[in-house]
């Protein structure tokens, strides 16, 4: 398997430090609100990376963290007049129904920033005795410069990143590259205590912290999260990680891996534009599993242009899996024994090609691709009646993929027909028989009224929602 290394900019063999183990670690939301649809992508796909890795036979360790306590998040508290854990309990509750909705399955752990400030604090005194921290007025900074390798995971000379920096200028700073790891308190403010006064961490603090807590002190394998996040976010990361600690010669994380943004209608998503959608507003009109083929239809390094019409397609197409799998479904209870050694083949061949894309820096593109080519397979096959065993095959490598994709997760929600219905279904039955097909016709007439939908095939007949 080879991945894009953002570090290197360039694919490189997938080689974790243990064998037959990964250690991963993903950003998480900082929760208080909802999540839109951008911070819908990393979810999506980097639980497909998790996915595809244990298929592939890893265990996988996975940690993706909550930032519970932040600017935004108290912001948010004073408006409402409530406390800051208030907000963020309540949005991380929301968050996990929108990523049970996408099929995105929990991580292993989810630290919050609060249960790690023992970790934070000790972290933030190791960069400090070791030369690259300093303090000020009750606040401490990391000395950018004094990091030999600032600017190799975004690739830019440290002037450039200094131009670029976000981080507002504060008074008395050594240099305006240096970040915050520890915020002394404001007035009203949230506050833990530390060697430096009451304060609480800096946002890049906390996921050095966590990976420590959770992963180890000799670096992880793979970490992943948006393009946004490349800096400062993670460019900070791999400083304070690789100025501290047990790491030696080894890095930080070994892969970097990032996602492309989410456009809608061709610009930015943005608030002021008014083209800012959260996950909840798409699924309310579409449903979730829509967003999440959306999510995996574009190689995942790929931008994503949201439309109503690229939504609108990613339905459709869910549906024909959807519709395929429910036929092949119909067509083994239909079945009678038998194999066929020559469909078998085609059907590893499929699973192969998907096995190729996959491991091809992730690509979900191709991989979609090479389901959707077995779905046709699946059904210029079942046309006619078919042996059993070729069919429970055919079935097993296509949720087995599906599964890989996390797609295809709402089939045990089945829907079951009323007495009624089913009286009707047979009497038309009966009726054709009979070759009475007026009645047929008729019954046909007042279930499609009803909103089913009967379809004759060799197997018997089926029905549909319409």
């Amino acid at each position: 398997m080879k991945v894009f290394n953002t570090l290197s900019r360039s694919k490189e063999e997938f080689i974790p430090m243990e064998p037959g183990k990964v250690k991963m670690y993903a950003c998480g939301p900082t929760v208080y609100n909802f999540i839109h649809i951008g911070n819908a992508r990393p979810l999506c796909v980097f639980d497909v990376l998790r996915r595809y890795l244990e298929y592939r036979g890893y265990s996988v360790t996975f940690v993706q963290n909550f930032t519970d306590i932040d600017d935004k998040i108290i912001n948010k508290a004073n408006e409402e007049g409530t406390g800051y854990r208030t907000v963020s309990e309540r949005y991380i509750a929301e968050y996990k129904v929108d990523a049970a909705g996408l099929g995105v399955r929990e991580a292993t752990i989810h630290p919050k920033a609060t249960e790690t400030m023992e970790m934070i604090i000790e972290t933030v005194k190791e960069i400090v005795e070791n030369g690259y921290g300093y303090v000020l007025d009750g606040s401490v900074y990391f000395r950018s410069r004094r990091f030999k390798g600032y600017g190799k995971l975004s690739h830019q000379p440290l002037e450039e990143l200094d131009a670029g920096n976000r981080i507002e200028l504060t008074e008395g700073k050594e240099d305006s590259l240096d970040f915050v790891l520890w915020k002394a308190a404001k007035p009203g403010e949230p506050s833990w205590d530390s060697p430096w006064g009451p304060g609480r961490p800096g946002w890049h603090i906390e996921c050095t912290a966590m990976i420590k807590k959770h992963l180890g002190e000799h670096g992880i394998d793979i970490h992943c999260g948006g393009q946004d996040l490349i800096f400062p976010h993670h460019e900070n990361e791999i400083a304070q990680g690789e100025c501290c600690g047990t790491l030696g010669d080894a890095p930080y994380a070994r892969y970097w891996m990032h996602n492309g943004f989410i456009n809608v209608d061709s610009r930015k998503m943005s608030k002021s534009l008014g083209n800012f959608f959260t996950v909840r507003d798409v699924a309310e009109k579409y449903g979730y599993e829509p967003i999440k083929f959306m999510m995996i239809q574009a190689h995942y390094r790929s931008p994503i242009n949201y439309t109503v019409e690229v939504i609108e397609q990613c339905k459709a197409g869910m549906e024909r899996l959807y519709t395929c799998r429910d036929n092949l479904d119909f067509a083994i209870e239909k079945a009678g024994e038998g194999a066929d050694p020559e469909f078998a083949a085609k059907v590893a061949a499929r699973r192969e090609q998907f096995i190729q894309a996959m491991d091809d820096d992730l690509n979900t593109a191709d991989g979609l691709a090479a389901v959707y080519e077995l779905a046709r397979d699946i059904n210029s096959y079942i046309t006619v009646p078919r042996g059993k065993e070729a069919l429970e095959g055919a079935a097993k490598v296509f949720d087995e993929l599906c599964g890989v994709l996390g797609i295809l997760y709402n089939r045990g929600k089945k829907e079951s027909l009323d007495g009624e219905i089913e009286e009707m279904i047979a009497r038309r039955q009966a009726a054709r028989k009979a070759r009475d097909f007026a009645l047929a016709d008729q019954i046909r007439d007042e279930l499609k009224a009803k909103g089913i939908v009967l379809e004759d095939t060799p197997q018997g007949v089926k029905w549909s929602r319409a």
